[in-house]
């Protein structure tokens, strides 16, 4: 098949020759054929070599690519046997990833393509229990749909019961009102059990956060229960309870779960409810503005969590961001007891490590605390981050230790 070809202005091919992901608009010198949203097109350098294959969008980052010419040797056809053969390699260091931590017990929902970190720029597809969740976050993606659906039947056979589409939110304003999120193959009733190391959750990708889940913080998640043992523990932001379904296993004595939205605490209380019997714990799922809650109650608790919704989705929100995550972790520091331990996250892309870093340690100034980082955190194997594509590092956290 014959596909637009795209060529590069002199000296803007190195990014491309070092496999980024991204062709910026600027980069671009002319092109040979109709050029529409995503289309697929070839970039080529100004002499005429052949260097990737990705989905074209008339913006500020216009081709977001998904093969290169050293992997692919030369241009590629994205059909049902490429995205087949790309998805079962994927598929294989998922299962590895997975078999690596089976002895924190069975886990049957993972992330199993995390754009740019697997060569789908544009793509995430989440796996819970039989039933692939896919968001397109690039029209040309979304137009890959169907092709993807039958590469994912060829990958899993009948372990596949169902393909969602939930790109309505993700994809570009104007192309996006014309799409229905909806399955694609298959059909399966919401709320979905799964399990994550040994834990039930109860899964709603129609009505749900992002697909339904919040997947990277698993590793989080279990570092979190090595710590409370015996412990009281505010779960602030607790969305559907992960953190709080952690603690009670691990034997917390008494857990309180925070969130402003009233169908979180809903969540979080259904997947607590799933996991133990009433008389076995002391939990409290409050409705309630977070900081809020800090700033009028004076409970101390020996393990706070801080996992925010992002404070900044562009460069020009990020000096806000920063406010809002060190009057935030200023409150969070003041409500662990002495001794105690806070597990701070942030997942604003723009707000990189070192940034966080400083901003955890302005906070720490202003609530007077002396502080010990612990660990430095990050999202688990499963979402990778290209090493030519750092900005796909986007969840950073820290466990401190608060005297």
């Amino acid at each position: 098949m014959s596909y637009t070809k795209l060529f590069l202005q002199a000296g803007r091919d190195e990014a491309v020759r070092r496999f980024h992901p991204w062709v910026f608009s600027r980069a671009i010198a002319r092109y040979d054929g109709d050029l529409n949203d995503g289309d697929v097109v070839e970039v080529y350098d100004r002499k005429g070599v052949y260097l990737a294959t990705g989905h074209y969008h008339d913006g500020s980052i216009a081709v977001r690519l998904f093969s290169f010419a050293a992997t692919a040797g030369g241009p590629v056809t994205p059909d049902a046997a490429y995205w087949t053969k790309k998805l079962r390699g994927i598929r294989h260091i998922r299962q590895a990833i997975i078999n690596s931590t089976r002895d924190a017990g069975p886990t049957n929902c993972y992330r199993l393509v995390h754009g740019e970190g697997d060569g789908c720029t544009g793509l995430i597809i989440d796996v819970y229990n039989g039933v692939a969740v896919l968001q397109a976050h690039s029209i040309g993606m979304h137009r890959e749909r169907m092709v993807i659906t039958e590469a994912l039947q060829a990958v899993f056979g009948d372990e596949l019961t169902a393909v969602y589409d939930k790109s309505s939110e993700t994809l570009p304003n104007e192309y996006a009102g014309t799409v229905i999120n909806s399955y694609l193959f298959g059909q399966t009733p919401v709320p979905h059990p799964v399990l994550e190391n040994g834990n039930t959750f109860l899964i709603d990708w129609i009505t749900g956060q992002k697909t339904g889940f919040f997947l990277d913080q698993r590793d989080n998640r279990a570092l979190l229960a090595q710590y409370a043992p015996g412990k009281r523990v505010l779960n602030a932001f607790c969305y559907s309870g992960g953190f709080s379904v952690y603690a009670i296993q691990a034997g917390a004595t008494d857990v309180h779960s925070i969130d402003s939205s009233q169908k979180a605490i809903a969540l979080t209380n259904q997947n607590v409810t799933a996991n133990f019997s009433p008389e076995t714990y002391q939990h409290e799922a409050i409705a309630d503005d977070v900081l809020h809650y800090l700033n009028n109650h004076n409970e101390q608790y020996d393990i706070v969590i801080l996992d925010p919704p992002a404070f900044a989705k562009s460069l020009s929100a990020r000096h806000r961001a920063v406010q809002g995550y060190k009057r935030l972790n200023t409150e969070g520091l003041k409500r662990v007891a002495k001794g105690g331990i806070l597990f701070t996250f942030s997942c604003s892309q723009v707000i990189d490590r070192e940034l966080f870093y400083n901003t955890i340690v302005a906070a720490a100034i202003d609530a007077g605390r002396q502080v010990r980082v612990l660990h430095h955190l990050s999202q688990p194997a499963d979402h990778p981050v290209s090493l030519f594509h750092p900005e796909g590092s986007y969840l950073k956290g820290l466990v401190l230790w608060v005297e």
